[in-house]
This record gives C-alpha cells, sequence and structure tokens, in this order.
C-alpha cells in the first residue's frame, strides 16, 4: 500500500467510519493540531533521553493518541470505555503540576523561554497544546462533544509551563529570575 492515495488532492481528507471532510474543518484544524502537540512532545523527549519526566511525557502522548483518536471518530460509534479522555487523566496532570510546583518558586514574572533546550522545547509545546486549546474550543461551538478533552488540554498547558520552568531551574541551579 501506498502513501499517497490522492484522495485529499481537492482539499478534503477521510474519516474512520467514513465521510470526509474539508481539510480546514474545525475538527480537522483541532486533531492537527493535537498532531502536532504530541509532535512537539515527541522532539522534547527525544532531546533527554531517559531524562526525568520521560515518563510523564510518553503517557501524554499517548493520551493524545487517544484524543486525537476520539476527534478523529466523533459522530462515528462511540468509543469504549477507557479509550476517552476521563476526569482521572486531569487529576492526574494536576498531580504532575502539584508534585513539579513544590520544587519551584512562585512565579512572579513572564518567563522567557531559552535557560534550557529542554525547558524551551517544553515551551514550545506549552504554546501548540494552547493552540489546540483553541482549535477545540472552536469545534464544540459547532459539535458537542465532551468536556473532559477541553479540561485536558488546559490542564496540560499548565503543566507544560511548570515542566519548562521545572527543567530550566535544574538546569540553571537558580529561579526564574525576571527577564525583561
Amino acid at each position: 500500500m501506498r502513501i499517497y492515495t490522492r484522495t485529499g488532492d481537492d482539499g478534503g481528507t477521510g474519516l474512520p467510519g467514513g465521510g470526509r471532510l474539508a481539510k480546514d474543518a474545525p475538527r480537522i484544524e483541532a486533531l492537527g493540531e493535537v498532531d502536532e502537540l504530541d509532535a512537539a512532545l515527541g522532539l522534547a523527549r527525544a532531546r533527554d533521553p531517559g531524562g526525568p519526566l520521560q515518563a510523564e511525557l510518553l503517557t501524554i502522548q499517548g493520551k493524545l493518541l487517544r484524543l486525537g483518536a476520539e476527534l478523529a471518530a466523533a459522530g462515528t460509534a462511540p468509543a469504549a470505555p477507557g479509550e476517552r479522555l476521563g476526569d482521572d487523566d486531569v487529576a492526574a496532570l494536576e498531580r504532575w503540576i502539584d508534585r513539579l510546583e513544590a520544587d519551584l518558586p512562585p512565579a512572579t514574572t513572564f518567563v522567557r523561554p531559552g535557560t534550557t533546550v529542554e525547558g524551551a522545547l517544553l515551551h514550545v509545546a506549552r504554546t501548540v497544546c494552547r493552540r489546540a486549546e483553541r482549535r477545540l474550543v472552536t469545534l464544540r461551538r459547532s459539535e458537542p462533544g465532551s468536556p473532559v478533552p477541553l479540561r485536558y488540554l488546559n490542564r496540560l498547558g499548565d503543566l507544560l509551563f511548570v515542566m519548562a520552568r521545572w527543567y530550566d531551574r535544574q538546569g540553571s541551579g537558580q529561579s526564574d529570575a525576571p527577564r525583561g
């Protein structure tokens, strides 16, 4: 089987269960942003193989694959329990935030990415996450769905900010210094 099918040459894309949507439809936009976020997290993981947050980042990537499948299959047969994001997934992100924040001083200034490469990559992932969140908000205006994915992306953006600060503190040996 070839990677190219030529079926998208008209600006449309196929959905799992049948049907087609324009490649700029809100659902496809949200799906594409989740895919880009997964790639950004993969880059961050590749930068620090065996690093202290590898397990968390790998878990998040797995959850994003589930979210992507959920977005791609919307309107078709419902996913089985455990295939969709749940409140326990959001709670796990909150626990990770609390654990990492315990090692950080309160954020009192804007943070300029670039103290460490790992932190900067996580800041890039954070901005992609916020864009995915915005695209999901747009999608939810036209297609109702579970509120959990939006909560998950919102909390994930917070976690990625904290992870970036945590890496920067580990790499620089200092707190967030005001950078202006």
